[in-house]
């Protein structure tokens, strides 16, 4: 179904960004897996909007309801059915909108496809249908810290034609987290930070880059040919609203590369099958090879800006449209904890699919 994700560990999300509210029903969930609001809580407030004077002034709390699946602190193993009830909307602001179709966005594309499309903040196509994905991705981090002390991190890298020196250690959540811009570098997080309220004053956007590493990973998660971990990756991360490219390991970099300055020597250390290099990126064959999982996802401007531009309105004539409304001048932001949370949702579903094959059976 088109509005479900993963195999084993499933997630259907609902809602519309100025509808009554935004859901998910996860399916697949073990039982007895000690979970509380306040986890999920969390996590929904790194993506709520609101939170810094760089992105959409939007205020709403993205207060969590969990409204089954969940008994005296741990789930039950039947569907957890999650709530958040949307508050400040100003739908006036897109009346403009229900006649004409926003250059870049996903309006035309839904009049096209269904024929009637809900203008409201962009309706099911707003990036607050994320919600659900993030609610569902705290679970799925829960699972993964407490089955293999699993450790996701996403942090920005890029941010218009600024780019963030690179990194070699992992770097800790509270780095990520010192600054609005989600960048672990403070220098680069300045500079960022300054250049989307720069673009923000002149009524424009900039899009940017995310970076995700996940270490602890075992290896063997994955498959080969059509259910390889990086093409599951892409397509979560490509799902997202606003993503334009994905590259895993050393990514578009490695296609200029020879073979002998690109592979990763095996050597055994400390008992286990290790590579020195990582230009793979964690992944083998669509297989992980239990090296640290590193991926990236670019973004593009936001498509709504509040300057003058051609676009076409629903009786097919030519027109122009200046947008009105609260947006991200920048989307990256407030996409770290949706990658982190997308991340979360494959590898589980990965893990539960590993394990189903080759651990209940024995021959």
């Amino acid at each position: 179904m088109p509005n479900s994700f993963g195999i084993l560990f499933t997630i259907t999300t609902w809602g519309e960004s100025h509808g009554t509210g935004i859901g998910v029903v996860v399916d697949g969930c073990p039982p007895n897996l000690p979970l509380t609001i306040a986890e999920i809580q969390a996590e929904l407030d790194r993506r709520r909007p609101g939170q810094s004077d760089i992105v959409t002034p939007r205020k709403e709390s993205d207060t969590v309801e969990i409204l089954s699946g969940l008994h005296e602190g741990r789930t039950t193993g039947t569907p957890i059915s999650m709530l958040v009830r949307n508050a400040d909307q100003r739908s006036e602001a897109y009346d403009e909108m229900v006649e004409k179709f926003r250059p870049s966005h996903a309006d035309y594309t839904y009049q096209a496809k269904f024929g009637h499309r809900d203008p409201r903040g962009g309706g099911r196509s707003s990036a607050r249908e994320t919600i659900g994905r993030v609610a569902a991705g705290a679970i799925a981090k829960k699972i993964l810290a407490l089955a293999g002390s699993i450790e996701i991190r996403a942090y920005i890298t890029q941010v218009h034609d600024i780019v963030m020196p690179a990194v070699e250690k992992f770097p800790t959540l509270a780095e990520v987290e010192a600054s609005a811009v989600r960048c672990p570098d403070a220098a680069t997080a300045g500079l960022m930070i300054a250049r989307i309220k720069e673009v923000r004053s002149q009524g424009d956007s900039v899009g940017g880059a995310i970076e995700c590493r996940v270490r602890g990973l075992p290896a063997g998660l994955g498959a080969p040919v059509f259910d390889r971990l990086e093409a599951d990756l892409a397509k979560a991360m490509l799902s997202l609203p606003a993503t334009k490219g994905f590259e895993v390991g050393s990514g578009f970099a490695g296609s200029r590369m020879k073979g002998s300055e690109h592979n990763d020597p095996f050597a055994m250390l400390d008992g286990k099958v290790r590579t020195t290099s990582n230009r793979s990126g964690g992944v083998q064959g669509g297989i992980s090879n239990g090296e640290e999982l590193i991926f990236r996802t670019a973004f593009k401007p936001t498509a709504t800006i509040l300057q003058s531009q051609k676009t076409v309105n629903v009786q097919g004539e030519n027109t122009e449209l200046a947008a009105r409304g609260r947006h991200d001048p920048c989307v990256v932001p407030r996409a770290v904890p949706i990658v982190e949370a997308m991340t979360a949702l494959v590898l589980v579903d990965h893990w539960m699919r590993h394990s189903a094959q080759n651990r209940i059976f024995k021959f």
